[in-house]
């Protein structure tokens, strides 16, 4: 399938997460399957205002193609100015605009899902993008504010009309952040309203839940995200059993280990073993979830602080 003229291999998507789909992880996501993944959540200001702490979330890599930036903000002509910016200087595919995040430091100033409030003011956004940037333009964002305030199928009306080339809709309200289960039938209202690809997002946590939510919404794919921390097997799993209807087995042990090592070792590549290894030990406490003793574990993963460290606890400790 397509996102405007970008070919995507699999109409499994990777969300953007914040502190979990750095470069590394991209990578990783790329080679089981996603059919683009998505950088963090990036500030359009920020990128404006020279902040040094986005180079690294616009770190890109040839191994995780095709890719798209997130951007996030409310400025119309700054969002368009950096996202063609962003997308040239760092050779992303597609450009995803964030309004959807419901974490309140972000909408408390207008941005994320704060903006499905002012569907005016998010048309400016959009069609201001979308005749800057000489790239596919996507949006994400949810079922709507708040309860009172449902408006996911105007609100994908009026995207698709500022010209985006595809919506991802997440079935909760910004209110709801990620309690309760998500509206599949939002999502559905959503896909029969507009003509562009439609993915759906919210409690994909198996390759059935992929397939329960493209056959009851009748979207053109799905966007993994909470799945996915420290199993990105999810992603080869679930792209597997769509094609297929076969479902590939869980992850042993030793592919455990081997996928620790190597996020470890990509990680260091990208950002030096200084900021990768503390940032490295969220990411073990997710792959090693289930596994005999994991409280224990996670109690000794604070020591890791090398990947000599890691390599040793991997042996020692994971059998």
């Amino acid at each position: 399938m397509k996102i405007g003229n970008i070919e995507l291999s699999s109409n499994v998507l990777a969300a953007p997460m914040a502190g979990i789909t750095d470069a590394a992880y991209r990578q990783i996501l790329s080679e089981m399957g996603a059919g683009l993944t998505c950088t963090e959540m990036v500030s359009a200001k920020g990128l404006f205002y020279g902040n040094r702490n986005n180079k690294i979330l616009l770190e890109n890599t040839e191994g995780a193609r095709p890719a798209a930036v997130q951007l996030f903000g409310s400025e119309p002509a700054i969002m368009a100015d950096m996202a063609e910016k962003a997308a040239a200087e760092n050779g992303f595919d597609i450009v995803d605009i964030n309004m959807g995040c419901p974490v309140p430091k972000i909408t408390g100033n207008g941005e994320g899902s704060a903006l499905m409030k002012d569907p005016d003011k998010a048309f400016m956004i959009l069609d201001t993008i979308c005749r800057v940037v000489k790239r596919p333009v996507t949006v994400k964002f949810r079922k709507g504010f708040d309860d009172a305030h449902v408006n996911a199928v105007e609100f994908a009306k009026m995207a698709e009309s500022a010209g985006v080339s595809a919506i991802t809709i997440h079935g909760r309200t910004r209110t709801q952040m990620y309690s309760g289960r998500a509206d599949r039938e939002i999502i559905r209202k959503v896909k029969e309203a507009v003509g562009v690809p439609v993915f759906g997002n919210g409690d994909i946590f198996t390759p059935q839940d992929a397939r329960d939510m493209i056959h009851e919404t009748g979207a053109d794919g799905v966007m993994l995200a909470r799945g996915m921390r420290g199993n990105p097997w999810l992603v080869k799993r679930t792209v597997h059993f769509l094609e297929t209807g076969e479902l590939l087995p869980e992850p042993d042990i030793d592919e455990r280990k081997n996928m620790i090592l190597r996020h470890a070792e990509l990680m260091c590549e990208h950002k030096g073993e200084r900021l990768a290894m503390p940032e490295m030990r969220k990411h073990l406490a997710w792959y090693t979830a289930g596994l005999a003793g994991s409280a224990k574990l996670r109690a000794e993963m604070n020591s890791v602080g090398t990947l000599d460290d890691l390599r040793r606890f991997v042996k020692e400790r994971l059998g």
